[in-house]
């Protein structure tokens, strides 16, 4: 199947609902992080130079329907707006009055944002109704929203089935990166998964383990792993109702002639809060009255080594407490190791792309994923229903 991308869709002079995930964290009233909100820039771009009349919709956090006044996205607004060095046409209101009247004139070329999606309890449940309000608004719809791709909602699901419809580019970008890494047969193949827990990515193991050739484990899921094979890992994050899983995966991957690559050494405190009695140990030396916050010097020389001559590397997930300067080094130097490779890299969404970013990595990794649950879910071979009513055959 093809997907439907922008060079399919007439857009010229007509009204674009344009689904984008704008849902950025806000700190004091403004936008601190706008990496997701600067990946739709060339989608954009494309739209208003063929003269259409962009309209935005977004969710914004996790309202649960109701009107919150920290979660408009007024600031979003003023932040596309000067990244585009244009007046955006922020709206309070979804699909009412308002709504409609800044859609109907907006001029060729000009941008508009709705209020958060989510205000609308409707818009969760994919109410045919609300996505029917929605798709009034315009012509036809692009979906660039990649990050909420894995939601049956009416912005995602509901309006793409009403209008003519079509990928934007972030959307497509996405899709190719990951689609090479589930179809190419580059060797060796590594694949890097940190976070907190092994439940959250069990199928992207399973998955991908049918193609790599190497797993690192890192993070909080590590210590799950440590601990299913009798290590000491004291107060540290596990998840004690998965140790048969991780000694399943770990048999796996064996099966599979997999190399597994775990933490040999780590840096530990006795309570996060307590980075003054930080101190790096091997692993057979964590003790009980201490907790993993990162993976040490010895594993990160480690995991570098064969990160260094893979051919594609997959990475999701921190190696460590990145937010807490103590704890850092370990995903500093995983994704340095990344950004040196010579193969294809992608790095998923969430925490592993903010911390590619805040180091200043980015334009060093061939794929940076917007999405979170989303790449996730790709990466495990499920269809995402905000793509499948994008794929040629559901024209």
């Amino acid at each position: 199947m093809r997907l439907r991308t922008l060079r399919d869709l007439a857009v010229e002079g007509r009204r674009v609902l344009t689904r984008v995930d704008y849902n950025v964290p806000l700190q004091d009233g403004r936008v601190d992080d706008d990496t997701r909100i600067r990946a739709t820039l060339p989608t954009l771009a494309a739209l208003r130079e063929r003269g259409a009349r962009v309209i935005l919709c977004s969710h914004l956090g996790r309202p649960k329907g109701h009107v919150r006044e920290d979660l408009r996205l007024a600031p979003i607004a003023e932040r596309l707006g000067e990244l585009l060095g244009v007046g955006v046409h922020y709206v309070r209101d979804i699909t009412g009055a308002e709504a409609r009247a800044m859609a109907a004139q907006l001029g060729p070329g000009e941008v508009g944002l709705l209020e958060n999606l989510r205000f609308d309890p409707r818009e969760e449940q994919n109410d045919p109704e609300f996505a029917r309000e929605l798709a009034s608004l315009a012509e036809c719809y692009v979906n660039d929203a990649f990050g909420a791709a894995h939601r049956a909602h009416a912005s995602t699901v509901g309006v793409a089935a009403l209008l003519p419809s079509a990928a934007g580019l972030l959307m497509e970008r996405e899709i190719r990166a990951l689609t090479r890494v589930l179809d190419a047969d580059d060797h060796p193949f590594v694949l890097i998964l940190g976070g907190a827990k092994i439940s959250d990515k069990i199928g992207v193991i399973e998955n991908l383990s049918q193609r790599a050739d190497a797993l690192l484990f890192g993070g909080g899921m590590a210590n799950t792993f440590l601990k299913a094979l009798g290590h000491e890992v004291g107060r540290s994050l596990a998840e004690d109702d998965r140790l048969d899983e991780a000694r399943r995966l770990l048999s796996l991957a064996e099966q599979r002639g997999i190399d597994v690559v775990l933490p040999s050494d780590a840096v530990v405190a006795p309570e996060l809060s307590a980075v003054e009695r930080a101190r790096t140990v091997p692993i057979g030396e964590v003790g009980p009255e201490n907790a993993i916050f990162d993976i040490g010097p010895e594993t990160v020389a480690r995991f570098s080594k064969v990160i260094s001559g893979a051919a594609l590397v997959v990475w999701n997930g921190p190696m460590g407490v990145f937010e807490v300067p103590a704890f850092r080094e370990g995903t500093r130097g995983v994704a340095q190791a990344v950004a040196a490779c010579p193969g294809f890299t992608v790095v998923g969404g969430g925490d592993s792309a903010a911390a590619i970013e805040e180091l200043g990595l980015a334009d060093q990794i061939d794929h940076v994923s917007t999405g979170g649950g989303a790449t996730l879910e790709f990466l495990e071979g499920k269809e995402l229903p905000g793509v499948r009513l994008l794929m040629e055959e559901n024209r």
